[in-house]
């Protein structure tokens, strides 16, 4: 009598193996609250330029409030990486694609840190060490600068500069992100994402 034999398949993943491909759920939720507040804030900031003074001032002190919180969260972002085990990269990955993986991550752990810093910066030595009011609700110091319209300006160039950079960096790590979704097929974009087995 024949048999028809099944054919093979594929063990499943451990959940264990699953586990330590991904990032932690704390890494999610400062990744993507960053990032949200990032794009936020970009975008508050290019809306302002074209409203009234007294308009553009009200955005610009939301815009301040949440630099701050981006700042506070950053240093969070940073001390959780230094706490807890990064998953490995995609083996399949070639070298040239992990060492422009650690040079782009490394550049938005700079980056999110400089930028908010530079604009507490900017906003204390333009207004002499004033405090940033948060949302109404309370005021963070400033900074302890004399005022200088001067430094203010110079501050200002490095802030926008960096900002620049913040976008074109994230442009490139979307890109990439969609590289391995849909041309690699390595599954890799589920790293950072919530709620996959």
């Amino acid at each position: 009598m024949n048999t028809i034999t099944p054919p093979a398949t594929a063990p499943a993943t451990p959940p264990a193996t699953l586990a330590a491909s991904r990032y932690s759920r704390g890494a999610m939720v400062f990744h993507w609250t960053i990032a949200i507040l990032i794009i936020l804030n970009v975008i508050g900031a290019l809306v302002a330029e074209d409203l009234p003074k007294a308009e553009a001032a009200q955005l610009m002190g939301n815009h301040k409030a949440i630099g701050i919180t981006i700042l506070i969260l950053s240093v969070g972002r940073l001390l959780w990486r230094f706490t807890h085990p990064v998953p490995p990269l995609s083996a399949g990955l070639k070298a040239w694609e992990v060492a422009l993986a650690k040079i782009t991550h490394a550049l938005f752990y700079v980056l999110i840190i400089a930028i908010p810093a530079s604009g507490w910066m900017m906003h204390s030595a333009g207004t002499g060490g004033k405090s940033v009011p948060f949302f109404g609700l309370f005021s963070y110091p400033g900074l302890p600068f004399a005022q200088d319209k001067a430094t203010a300006g110079v501050f200002k160039e490095f802030h926008e500069v960096m900002a620049f950079a913040m976008l074109a960096l994230l442009v490139l790590h979307v890109a990439a992100a969609l590289k391995h979704q849909f041309i690699d097929r390595d599954g890799s974009i589920w790293r950072m994402l919530p709620g996959r087995g």
